[in-house]
């Protein structure tokens, strides 16, 4: 059986999870940000960021940037394991963010869903909360983002 055709992985032959983890990891910003990937599944990504200092507003808070990126790379990580036959990779073409409270706690988890994956593009829902020492989640930010398909030539 080819790579390709092995049940639930991707045109070429790479699973959701083995995609999002590659991806991210070769991502510098990610790894400026600690970024690590969670559960992977096709059509849904996890990521989580650990609150450090360095990633704070004046008041303490996980800043809004860091939620944003929570956001767009969630929804990017969601969109490509719906990679269709013959796109290299994507980008986000636009996305919009409601903070919904200030971002506090020991780490942030963005959860991105895809909504309708075509084969142009594809739009998803990311929430993103913020996890408590005690275990307590509370939903900090909501995200709706489409992202592009690129295919060889389209640059």
């Amino acid at each position: 059986m080819s790579a390709q055709a092995i049940p639930g992985h991707l045109p070429h032959g790479e699973s959701p999870a083995g995609r999002v983890s590659r991806v991210l990891t070769e991502q510098p910003f990610s790894m400026l940000v600690g970024a690590k990937v969670g559960h992977v599944e096709r059509g849904r990504a996890e990521l989580i960021v650990e609150n450090r200092p360095d990633l704070t507003q004046n008041n303490g808070y996980i800043h809004g940037g860091v939620i944003g990126y929570l956001a767009d790379n969630a929804s990017g990580c969601a969109a490509s394991t719906m990679l269709p036959a013959g796109a290299v990779s994507l980008v986000t073409s636009e996305y919009k963010l409601n903070l919904l409270r200030p971002a506090t706690g020991v780490r942030a988890i963005s959860r991105g869903e895809v909504v309708k994956a075509g084969r142009r593009q594809c739009v998803v829902e990311t929430r993103v909360s913020c996890v408590s020492e005690t275990g307590e989640e509370k939903l900090v930010a909501i995200c709706l983002a489409t992202l592009a398909y690129i295919y060889p030539g389209d640059v």
